[in-house]
């Protein structure tokens, strides 16, 4: 099959690219509201760009009307942002966080999430997540349909056992993260194998 992307709409290109270039991992990402809400979203939009300076890219879509997501308005006013890695055990909480709520309400509480202050930046940190990476704002992208945020990580906080301090190596055998596939599916990563 050949597909000439350019012939088709902005619905149809992204169902075909959400749908092929996968798995994509999940950002759960919390910012601040201007009125001190604690705000949290999850994106498959992510990923990491490069360790010098250390660079993740999120990119956030504008809604039907428009306007733009409560996330991309408290990274634009504050240039700060915490993103979360998701992993089995907390991955319905991450689901909820996607519920459509009132900008006054917190998805954190209204998912059962727990928040802890964060190091470096105002947005809190989630305890239930297995890696938390405070970020500021390095540089902002924009499309006709997108906000793209390249954040710099400032601190990391990672899960006790997941990382071995003399080698700096993630024990994988712990670290049971989720990624995104099209529509409505997830994929884990408990089917492992190598590739020398």
């Amino acid at each position: 099959m050949d597909i000439d992307i350019e012939a088709l709409g902005a619905r149809d290109r992204y169902k075909l690219m959400a749908g092929l270039i996968v798995p994509r991992p999940i950002a759960l990402v919390t910012t601040v509201s201007a009125g001190g809400v604690m705000n949290a979203a999850p994106f498959s939009m992510f990923n990491m760009l490069g360790e010098d300076p250390p660079l993740v890219l999120l990119s956030i879509n504008r809604r039907d009307d428009e306007s733009r997501k409560d996330t991309a308005v408290n990274i634009r006013r504050t240039g700060e942002f915490v993103v979360h890695m998701t992993d089995e055990p907390m991955a319905q909480k991450m689901h909820r966080c996607g519920d459509i709520l009132p900008s006054e309400v917190s998805e954190l509480a209204h998912a059962g999430l727990t928040p802890a202050p964060s190091r470096r930046v105002a947005p809190v940190r989630i305890v239930e997540a297995p890696v938390a990476l405070e970020c500021t704002l390095y540089e902002t992208l924009e499309t006709t349909s997108r906000e793209i945020f390249l954040g710099q990580l400032r601190w990391m906080h990672v899960r006790d056992g997941l990382v071995d301090r003399g080698s700096w190596r993630v024990n994988l055998d712990a670290y049971l993260p989720i990624a995104r596939m099209g529509g409505w599916s997830y994929a884990s990563t408990r089917e492992r194998f190598e590739m020398r």
